[in-house]
């Protein structure tokens, strides 16, 4: 088997035994049923709504590398192709969104990989720096400084072995920085919120400052991930990190189901709407060729 199959292999078989696991869980726990079938309509409107709003936030990301790779391509094109990496990201092999949008820009707008690429890990940097900032805030504060120290320290090191990277980030249009900067920022804040409102749904004790811990812990899932929607790494990360944010396994479960529901029903939403569109241009291309 070869080094392609075995990730996907694996990726499934995670995949799998995580919603093996849900499923005994969720038979087994009836505090857990009943917390999730007391969730009102509402609520699930309210989070399929805020994961639309991280959607628009996913854009203006895509904005910014766009920004910093000096390509300008029309707003209706970066929102399609935002959708379609959404869907691809969760619902296609090993994380595979960046990658549909890096060949889609190649093909379409002639742009390097290796251009898009840096741009991607500028905004992985912003991702990290801010989910840190969050997992330690539950910490003292001197861990601030670690985290800060962590980031030169990177950069020392990137200098070191590949000075040429970061050269070609220095040349980067300073706009493009303040764009991702704000555009992740934003992204991290609807994160807390919708995790927020996910974990006080279940468990009316959770507090502000547990989510902010939770979030961060969540996050860092990310970069590890070979599965959709990184399911399976991101509740480990959240159960080995339960000393930080001190949130039980129970809440944890029930509010990952609520959230893996909210965010599929959304990709769904959306995947029906690009469907549609990409239906509408036929009909109307058809018209005027008849």
């Amino acid at each position: 088997m070869n080094r392609s199959k075995l990730k996907i292999f694996a990726s499934l078989s995670i995949v799998g035994l995580t919603a093996v696991t849900f499923a005994v869980f969720f038979a087994k726990n009836k505090t857990i049923r009943d917390q999730l079938f007391a969730v009102s309509p509402l609520l699930l409107a309210s989070l399929v709504g805020l994961y639309f709003i991280f959607m628009v936030s996913l854009t203006f990301i895509f904005r910014a590398s766009l920004t910093l790779c000096r390509v300008t391509i029309p707003t209706k094109e970066m929102i399609i192709v935002s959708g379609y990496s959404s869907v691809i990201n969760f619902f296609g092999p090993l994380q595979s969104g960046p990658a549909f949008r890096a060949l889609y820009l190649k093909k379409k707008h002639s742009l390097k990989l290796r251009d898009y690429t840096l741009a991607s890990l500028i905004y992985y940097a912003f991702y990290a720096f801010y989910s840190g900032l969050l997992l330690v805030s539950g910490i003292v504060g001197w861990w601030l400084l670690v985290v800060a120290g962590l980031g030169v320290l990177g950069l020392v090191i990137i200098n070191k072995l590949r000075p040429t990277l970061l050269q070609r980030m220095l040349r980067l249009p300073l706009r493009g920085f303040a764009e991702m900067a704000l555009a992740s920022l934003a992204q991290v804040a609807i994160l807390v919120l919708i995790f927020f409102l996910e974990l006080r749904s279940v468990n009316g004790s959770v507090t502000l400052a547990q989510t902010l811990v939770y979030t961060g812990a969540a996050n860092f899932a990310l970069f590890v991930s070979i599965t959709p929607g990184a399911i399976g790494f991101r509740e480990s990360f959240l159960l080995l990190s339960q000393h930080l944010h001190d949130i039980s396994n129970t809440t944890i479960a029930a509010a990952n189901l609520l959230d893996r529901g909210s965010y599929i029903v959304m990709l769904l939403i959306t995947v029906v709407i690009l469907i549609a569109g990409q239906a509408g241009r036929l009909i109307r291309q058809v018209k005027s060729d008849s």
